[in-house]
């Protein structure tokens, strides 16, 4: 039989996960036109299989299957197979994850569908075994059986596709089929996914679900902060400060290098999976943010000065984007194998090896649980056990010593670890995930009034407006790697660098930034918004078209990128008149069922429309810069809704604003807010009521603690 593909394609992408199945015998395709076709010229079932570079089954299943010659010429001979970067084309790993969801009721990595020519999917898995074990059938007999029944079967493979697709467009397209069902979410809605968040705490181990594993869920931690705020309920902020405190303290942060690894496999948070994510080293610390200002925890604090310091080190291109993974895992020296967590673990014997001190050794390893038995294969994961206070007295030291010596010890442990083989890292820069960590450097920069955090935003941001975005065309590619652009930008790539753009523009004042976020709405609006349908769809109008168009309302492993939309359009609305509000609003009320049913699930869409009801709170700086003290006071209170609008302290400087920003009259977020008696003026607006101008912060904050306020 002839191969319909005779050559594996994978070693002309840049991607780093395509890229290392490029020497596969399987016949690898992209997926691109080319591959598509040649399914349909030959009339054979595609094997599609989604992964990414840092997913350690993803290479378990390429080492056992796809490096198989025998795997390779079934695959190659009855299939044309595509392999898939998840982090490139979410679209296509939306639409078959969905489907994998409905069909067995979980999903994961590596996906594995099979697919008609017309891309229309007919049997869904994750890792498949070689061979069949536990349970699991073996892949080269799922091969086979797949391909049998393609000859022999075709009209119930076919009808199958066909109800499957039908499930999988009606779960991820749908909406109200009239306007009539639309209304507006109600106002208990914060509170509700609140509730729901604290039901289902586990209240002994911190995050959510009573079994492993455990997920940081960085969009619920906002939730419960946000409802603490409004209502004062104690469990709330319980529940917050609970999981903040499992995921700084247990092994899913690394306390040796700083960061966070992706989710823990366990109930009580001992062991992670090992790969860094760029996108949970952005939305943790953002998360650790509001924990720090609801509670002053300087601990949360530190962790996100730890986190962005990784981040910078190790995450950063040299010209200031970020890159999206680090491996789980890396060569173990003693075997030559790659092996998961291996850079990250340590026995008892390589920690008294490193220090040259008995008693640092003996105090990191009671601090952190390091033991003869271990949590990890032998070996230990860092985990923050005993607390300096209790070491003191085992020790018979004073407490600072302890914490003096565990930090020196720390220092060493991370400069001999620096010797280790590393995890590899994955370099391409995603549009979306940068505008993740924009948003948290730039928050930080306000909230821990640091400049240097201002300036990793910045330069994060104008590397990706830079690489990434078309200005003739006003349009953004979602992925960028050693010179290379592809891929059409998602709305995720688009709302979250919106997001990201407004953040510096908050940080420092600097209108270029607003003015792109403003760009990146009105190309929202363009290309994602359906104005029938009042909902705002995944994949751009003008870009493929594949066998349903989803929507991304749920928050997974990222934000929901509909959600972050909504409530970035509606602080852009407080500078624009191009609509964004009715936008923020159409989305709100065509979904207010679905967020009815599961505000939870739907935590950044919930956040959004909690944001709609309250209105922003608007603190207008008109001022060449901004006094210091007024950052360090406001930014370290927690003030759900904040939008800083600063302007210039005149009006002429505010026209040359305006011009730029193609307005012809000044947003009432700026208009005759111009600066008092020659010195930096603030003014203060929350509930659409505001207070006087004011040259002291302290009155701007005490005005704030009102309960009520009376407009002027």
């Amino acid at each position: 039989m002839d191969q319909p593909t005779e050559r594996n394609r994978l070693d002309e992408e840049q991607s780093p996960y395509l890229r290392q199945h490029a020497d596969n015998p399987v016949n690898w395709q992209p997926w691109d036109e080319q591959a598509l076709e040649t399914a349909r010229e030959h009339d054979r079932p595609i094997f599609l299989s989604i992964g990414y570079s840092a997913c350690h089954w993803c290479h378990v299943m390429e080492e056992e299957s796809f490096a198989d010659e025998a795997v390779a010429e079934v695959l190659n001979e009855q299939f044309v197979p595509i392999k898939v970067d998840r982090e490139e084309r979410p679209d296509v790993d939306s639409i078959y994850m969905t489907v994998c969801q409905l069909v067995t009721g979980r999903g994961g990595w590596p996906l594995s569908a099979w697919l008609t020519p017309e891309g229309k999917p007919f049997y869904v898995g994750t890792y498949f075994p070689r061979e069949s074990k536990r349970g699991q059938p073996g892949f080269l007999d799922v091969l086979e059986q797949i391909s049998n029944s393609w000859e022999q079967d075709r009209d119930e493979v076919e009808n199958r596709a066909e109800q499957w697709t039908t499930a999988a467009r009606d779960r991820l397209e749908e909406t109200p089929e009239t306007p009539d069902d639309r209304t507006a979410p109600s106002s208990d809605l914060l509170e509700r996914a609140a509730d729901a968040a604290v039901r289902s705490a586990d209240r002994q181990y911190g995050g959510f679900g009573a079994d492993g594993p455990k997920f940081p869920q960085p969009s619920r931690l906002r939730v419960l902060a946000r409802a603490a705020d409004r209502t004062g309920e104690e469990a709330y902020r319980d529940v917050l400060a609970e999981s903040l405190d499992a995921m700084v303290s247990g092994g899913l942060y690394d306390h040796v290098g700083g960061g966070f690894h992706r989710y823990c496999v366990d109930r009580d948070w001992t062991v992670p999976h090992f790969e860094k994510m760029l996108y949970d080293n952005a939305e943790i610390p953002r998360a650790l943010l509001v924990g720090y200002q609801q509670t002053g925890e300087e601990r949360y604090a530190a962790v996100v000065e730890d986190t962005l310091a990784f981040v910078d080190r190790e995450l950063t291109h040299e010209d200031g984007g970020f890159f999206a993974t680090l491996d789980a895992q890396s060569e173990n020296p003693e075997t030559g194998e790659r092996e998961e967590g291996a850079f990250f673990v340590w026995t008892p014997e390589e920690i008294h090896d490193a220090l040259a001190d008995d008693t640092d050794a003996e105090l990191f390893c009671a601090r952190y649980d390091i033991t003869d038995s271990g949590n990890f294969e032998g070996r230990n994961q860092p985990n923050r056990v005993t607390d300096c206070e209790t070491l003191a007295e085992q020790f018979d030291l004073a407490e600072d010593a302890v914490r003096e010596r565990l930090e020196s010890a720390r220092e060493r442990l991370f400069e001999v670890r620096k010797q280790r083989p590393r995890p590899n890292r994955d370099e391409k820069v995603l549009a979306g995930w940068n505008g993740l960590m924009i948003s948290t450097c730039a928050e930080a920069a306000i909230v821990l009034g640091d400049d240097e955090y201002a300036a990793m935003a910045t330069e994060g941001l104008e590397f990706v407006r830079d690489r990434l975005w078309d200005s003739d065309e006003q349009r953004l590619s979602r992925r960028y790697k050693d010179g290379d652009v592809a891929v059409d930008g998602y709305l995720e790539d688009y709302a979250f660098l919106a997001r990201g753009a407004l953040g510096c523009y908050e940080a420092t004042g600097d209108v270029e930034h607003l003015e792109f976020a403003l760009e990146l709405g009105r190309v929202v609006e363009a290309e994602f918004w359906d104005a029938d349908r009042e909902t705002l769809y995944f994949t751009p109008e003008s870009g493929e078209s594949l066998v349903t168009r989803p929507q991304e309302l749920g928050d997974q492993s990222t934000p929901s990128a509909a959600g972050v939309a909504v409530e970035t359009l509606l602080s852009l609305a407080e500078f624009s008149d191009d609509g964004f509000d009715e936008i923020a609003t159409g989305v709100l009320e065509t979904h207010a069922n679905r967020l009815e049913a599961n505000a939870l699930e739907h935590a950044t869409l919930s956040l959004a429309a909690d944001r709609l009801a309250a209105g922003p709170l608007e603190i207008t700086v008109a001022a060449e810069s901004t006094p210091v003290e007024w950052y360090d006071r406001l930014g370290s209170r927690y003030l759900p809704g904040r939008l800083f609008a600063r302007r210039p302290p005149t009006e002429d400087g505010l026209d040359a604003w305006l011009d730029r920003l193609e307005l012809s009259d000044a947003p009432p977020i700026w208009a005759g807010r111009d600066a008092r008696d020659g010195e930096p003026t603030l003014y203060v607006c929350e509930n659409r009521t505001c207070s006087p101008s004011t040259h002291d912060v302290g009155d701007a904050l005490e005005w704030l603690e009102r309960d009520t306020a009376a407009p002027i």
